[in-house]
């Protein structure tokens, strides 16, 4: 069976893997000059050094995307700590603390006042199970947002999970992100963060992968149609150029929804989105300093210490993505100083927008997004837009290629 996987991102790489894997003939076609889609890596030469365009994480936890890694051999370049620590600072109060869960899934470290929120009670951890529990409106209106332990741990959590204000956000993805991670016990959640670069740990292993087992690798070919025939695809139609789909050929399609809808015709995908935004410092971090900072009441959400730099994420940042750039970046590093105790003084810095990252992960738009499967035979879709259950994280986006490729094998 030869199928055309439609999109190079971590969706399209997984199912063109696994079905590579498979012993089917794989054609990956993407639009762009490099694969990697959102989980990409450049050389920039203002900073002079490799970066990623997001600071994106994996936890340990995240079982489709280890499975993945192990199959195209790139686990060992996912790093981080051997217990599931999370660090704080208050940026008005200027107040530190670590969150400290044990191992398994039976908390007994809320016993600890050490361990846990500060300010908090054990009865408050209620939320949670409350919130595990999924439901279909919102997490504002399924759990008290205030608090504690909802501006210490429970907010920033899902505002990262999400890329959509806490509140506003799915109950039901919430749920699910909760079942992943906090539900399972401190050996789900450690973070693990791509080492060096997102490309060395996640596209580029992939990539020799697939040279391996000898699919072929198209890029900056844009698929502007599909010719259907009935119930299947016949024909890819490129710019200059048509692609025959043949009588036991497949096809899947893991674009970007705005693309896809434009192909599929009558396809219901969701239609808003929220941006990212993403500050990379050329500043080495200093000696102790904790991989990953959650900040509170900053303009600065999560500060992460690499060797060679610092940088900052901020989700759901649709209010600064009009933002001129040096202005951010004189706000964050306020907050990075802060946090570590630096000089005020702005180093060289890379500002970096996506204003389209993810879609906004609320009731109504996680309503909209489709299954794998379509009316036609040999048309799956997949992408973390689609129906995974989870927010548009790695996890999900890997998850819906297992699902696509698994759909058109059987």
């Amino acid at each position: 069976m030869k199928v055309y996987v439609v999109g190079a991102g971590l969706a399209g790489l997984a199912a063109a893997t696994r079905l590579a894997e498979r012993g089917c003939d794989v054609s990956l076609i993407e639009a762009s000059a490099q694969a990697g889609g959102r989980c990409r890596s450049y050389h920039d030469p203002v900073l002079e050094m490799t970066l990623d365009n997001g600071n994106h994480l994996l936890i340990s936890g995240n079982r489709d995307a280890f499975c993945y890694l192990k199959r195209i051999g790139a686990e060992a370049r996912m790093t981080g700590p051997t217990e599931a620590r999370l660090d704080f600072f208050d940026i008005a109060e200027r107040a530190r603390w670590t969150i400290r869960p044990n191992a398994g899934a039976l908390p007994w470290w809320l016993l600890s006042p050490a361990r846990r929120v500060p300010g908090t009670q054990i009865g408050e951890y209620l939320a949670l199970a409350k919130l595990a529990a999924g439901g279909a409106g919102r997490v504002g209106e399924t759990i008290d947002c205030a608090g504690p332990l909802w501006e210490r741990l429970v907010e920033p959590f899902l505002l990262a999970a999400l890329n959509t204000a806490a509140r506003d956000g799915s109950a039901a993805l919430a749920g699910a992100v909760i079942r992943q991670s906090l539900a399972r016990g401190g050996r789900a959640y450690r973070p693990r963060i791509a080492t060096p670069n997102l490309a060395a740990a996640l596209i580029d292993p992939a990539l020799a992968f697939l040279a391996g087992r000898g699919a072929k690798v198209t890029l900056q070919t844009p698929v502007k149609a599909l010719e259907m025939d009935g119930d299947r695809v016949n024909a890819l139609i490129l710019t200059e150029d048509r692609i025959e789909v043949g009588p036991g050929d497949c096809v899947i399609l893991a674009a970007p929804p705005w693309i896809v809808q434009d192909l599929v015709p009558g396809l219901t995908a969701p239609d808003a989105f929220n941006a990212i935004v993403n500050g990379h410092f050329r500043f080495a971090p200093p000696k102790g300093a904790a991989p990953i900072v959650g900040v509170i009441g900053g303009t600065a959400q999560w500060v992460f210490a690499f060797e060679d730099r610092l940088s900052v994420t901020v989700s759901a940042a649709d209010d600064l993505a009009d933002h001129d750039r040096e202005g951010l970046a004189h706000r964050l590093w306020r907050d990075v100083a802060e946090v570590h105790a630096l000089p005020s003084g702005l180093p060289p810095w890379r500002i970096i927008k996506e204003r389209r990252a993810t879609f906004a992960a609320t009731p109504e738009q996680n309503a909209r997004r489709p299954g794998a499967r379509t009316r036609w035979r040999n048309l799956a879709l997949a992408g973390d837009w689609t129906a995974t259950g989870l927010p548009a994280t790695i996890e999900g986006a890997v998850r819906s290629g297992e699902t696509a490729a698994k759909l058109l094998a059987g």
